[in-house]
């Protein structure tokens, strides 16, 4: 069997999603975006379970996947999705002192995931998760190509 390419192209993967993220968060630095990231990836963990959060990692590229379990404790049990502007506070109060996310950071890394996963594995274990899932990852946008996968 062949390296699967999302190892072999983990740097550039990870690269243009930064590079994604950052943009659409009018960020300054890859730290910033990184720390925006994982604390969106946490909030949303949060109410998976340990079984959901690995089907859910497994469609995300490498770098983002390994981000999505660092540090997770499993025993905790989920708790139940909220509405957005929940969500984005609880992703504002991750790492408190050292976070500068901005308001759009669930949208932002949603609009940049769906730019770097298979759309239809995304959407097929999304639809798996519980009620809420759905709604967490969705992006408004005009034209749907927007949010084509572009590296493959």
């Amino acid at each position: 069997m062949p390296m699967p390419w999302t190892y072999r192209h983990a740097s550039k993967e990870w690269r243009a999603f930064l590079d994604d993220v950052k943009e659409r968060m009018s960020l300054e630095s890859d730290n910033m975006a990184y720390t925006a990231v994982d604390a969106v990836l946490q909030v949303f963990r949060r109410r998976l379970t340990a079984e959901q959060g690995l089907a859910f990692a497994g469609v995300l590229p490498t770098v983002l996947r390994a981000i999505f379990v660092k540090g997770w404790d499993v025993s905790e049990p989920p708790v139940p999705f909220a509405e957005r502007q929940a969500l984005t506070d609880e992703v504002k109060q991750v790492r408190v002192n050292h976070n500068l996310t901005p308001g759009n950071a669930i949208e932002a890394t949603a609009w940049a995931i769906r730019r770097c996963t298979d759309n239809r594995d995304f959407e097929r274990v999304l639809r798996q998760l519980p009620d809420g899932a759905v709604a967490f990852w969705h992006v408004d946008v005009k034209d749907p190509t927007e949010l084509d996968q572009r590296i493959i």
